[in-house]
């Protein structure tokens, strides 16, 4: 896939086969990750890799119960490293450029998913101490997102989109 068929095939997928996800995958994935956009070069992304059915039954349940989290086969939790941001930026860098640059990390994910014929889906609803808590994170360590992956099992479905000039000022 060229990358524009990437972006207008990007959806959320919710629905997976269970079908593995292959080692080299989730490493192209991550790989895709850390080619994001940081400032400063400090790189204060932090990614945990859950296979285990335990525990993404508990990630499932500390994110409102969606069931799609235990139920792909694998869950890339992106975490902040607040510490990381704040060494070179102070409070801006702890609570605004550590949470921009896991953000860009995770759409980095999702496109890439796309291009391995994977599905994903971004959640970011979830309660954020009992992530931590599931996953044993330390306390500067802060989940930004949850990314479920796997084969989708249906068809890509996505969501209209408003125009882009619905949106946009010139000056």
């Amino acid at each position: 896939m060229d990358f524009y068929e990437v972006l207008e095939s990007r959806s959320s997928t919710r629905e997976f086969t269970t079908e593995d996800v292959p080692e080299e995958t989730v490493n192209t994935l991550l790989s895709s990750a850390v080619k994001a956009p940081t400032a400063g070069n400090l790189q204060p992304w932090r990614f945990v890799v859950v296979r285990d059915p335990g525990v993404k039954r508990r990630l499932s349940d500390v994110a409102l119960k969606q069931p799609y989290v235990a139920e792909a086969p694998v869950v890339i939790v992106v975490c902040a490293d607040l510490e990381a941001s704040a060494h070179g930026y102070g409070s801006r860098g702890e609570n605004l450029y550590a949470i921009q640059d896991t953000a860009a990390a995770v759409e980095n994910i999702l496109l890439s998913a796309v291009a391995e014929g994977m599905g994903a889906c971004w959640v970011g609803a979830f309660d954020e101490q009992k992530a931590k808590a599931v996953l044993g994170l330390p306390q500067s360590i802060r989940p930004v997102a949850m990314v479920p992956v796997g084969k989708p099992a249906g068809p890509r479905r996505r969501a209209g989109r408003e125009p882009f000039e619905k949106y946009t000022k010139y000056v």
